[in-house]
């Protein structure tokens, strides 16, 4: 593997070989100024910036010219005298392609080697296709319950204050039977929702927002026996809608956005599933009734027995804001000593810890990632100091500042196998030595 690959934007990234010295407020107090763009200014829910001081100051510098490179964190590409040590729950038979047009991409979680998702890496669902649109002639309305209606262009967009966070998300139907490869972390730039909506102006009484992708098929509503075209559409409630982190994104990871990831535009809801994040977004309607389509009312609902006011219930709801979960994904070994490493993911809550346990050993903290914003994944890593040779089972769990602990595959919801959104028990890997 290259000590350092290049984008196609010309942003140069970085493996992540070193541990470098972190600042309090999360800066890298070793990079290189001259070839990385300082991303301090960011405080976890990421910043607007005036589009002047954008294109003058440093924050400018990436994206800009695409000259700049993104930061380096904590995973390793392999080192000399390093090796990965296979796991013994992945069959021989699993394998990550390139990225295929209208095809589900996921990734090989045992090469997480970036802090930031490289694009073609980046997993990727869609259930009506990949529209191509033109962004000469893109258009985004705003519409429904508002004083004023929108109709604006990508340039309008981009005229705008800028906007711009990390970010990453998981598919609500990731789990193990992708070893949690349905995933990805990236560095969005566009403009946030909540100004948009404010300058259309939310009429009283409105309830919901949904917002509308250009990709659309003809499908079979059931029950009804017709067959309508309907366009892919996810819906937020007012509030949820104006929290300030949600953005409207245009670029990701430093370059135009792909097509296949929604070019030109996407919905960006952190700390939801990945199917809130609405892709090639044309529309965005304001009413005053729930919206049911079928991405919100049939599919993406989860199926599970709650306890509803001291009564056992099967309830259904839609996926939307994303359990605690964190999962290993690669262990090193380097001269006989081996490090785990892995991931969390949640809602955007700080968290208090993620720890590592060996067996039917005692759980152990890892280390965290200093530099993870509030809704970017969470990078760990745990030194095996006391390996010993043989077959091991290793799983991390996460809690976070409320003391909301990651369930065991015991302990989580009873529901059917059919209804598999939402898996984030702990997840126990087996290696052997």
């Amino acid at each position: 593997m290259k000590n350092q690959r290049e984008n196609k934007a010309g942003i140069k990234i970085r493996p992540l070989f070193r541990r470098e010295s972190m600042s309090n407020d999360g800066s890298n107090n070793n990079k290189d100024e001259r070839t990385e763009a300082n991303l301090s200014h960011l405080p976890d829910a990421g910043s607007t910036i005036n589009r002047r001081s954008l294109l003058k100051g440093a924050a400018g510098i990436m994206g800009a010219a695409g000259a700049a490179s993104l930061p380096s964190f904590v995973f390793p590409a392999l080192a000399q005298g390093e090796r990965l040590v296979p796991f013994t729950d992945v069959p021989d038979t699993f394998k990550v392609g390139p990225v295929r047009p209208n095809a589900v991409h996921y990734l090989d979680t045992r090469e997480i080697d970036s802090y930031f998702t490289d694009n073609d890496d980046f997993y990727l669902v869609q259930h009506y296709g990949q529209p191509e649109i033109d962004n000469d002639s893109y258009r985004l309305r705003v519409t429904g319950m508002v004083d004023k209606e929108l109709d604006l262009s990508l340039s309008d967009l981009m005229a705008r204050d800028v906007f711009e966070q990390q970010v990453g998300f998981e598919c609500g139907g990731n789990g193990r039977r992708l070893f949690n490869g349905l995933v990805g972390n990236a560095y969005w730039r566009g403009v946030t929702l909540h100004r948009l909506l404010e300058e259309a102006g939310i009429q009283p009484g409105a309830k919901e927002i949904v917002f509308f992708g250009a990709d659309i098929q003809t499908q079979e509503v059931p029950a009804r026996g017709v067959e309508v075209e309907k366009a892919f559409a996810r819906s937020l409630s007012i509030e949820d809608a104006m929290r300030p982190e949600n953005m409207l994104a245009y670029e990701m990871n430093g370059e135009p956005l792909p097509h296949y990831h929604g070019k030109p535009v996407r919905l960006l809801v952190p700390g939801w599933y990945g199917v809130a994040n609405v892709k090639w977004l044309t529309q965005i309607h304001v009413q005053d009734t729930r919206y049911m389509g079928r991405f919100m009312g049939r599919d993406y609902v989860t199926l599970k027995k709650e306890n509803v006011g001291g009564v056992e219930r099967w309830v259904e709801n839609s996926v939307a804001e994303m359990n605690l979960k964190s999962t290993i994904v690669r262990v090193v070994e380097n001269g006989g000593q081996y490090t785990i490493q892995g991931f969390a993911l949640n809602d955007g809550t700080p968290l208090e810890s993620i720890e590592v346990k060996i067996d039917d050993g005692p759980w152990r903290r890892a280390q965290i990632n200093p530099r993870s914003t509030k809704y970017a994944w969470k990078l760990f890593s745990f030194d095996w100091t006391d390996a010993t040779p043989g077959e091991h089972t290793i799983v991390s769990r996460v809690t976070d500042i409320n003391g909301n602990v990651q369930l065991t595959e015991a302990e989580m919801p009873e529901k059917p196998a059919s209804s598999y959104w939402e898996d984030f028990a702990q997840f126990p890997r087996t290696v052997t030595i």
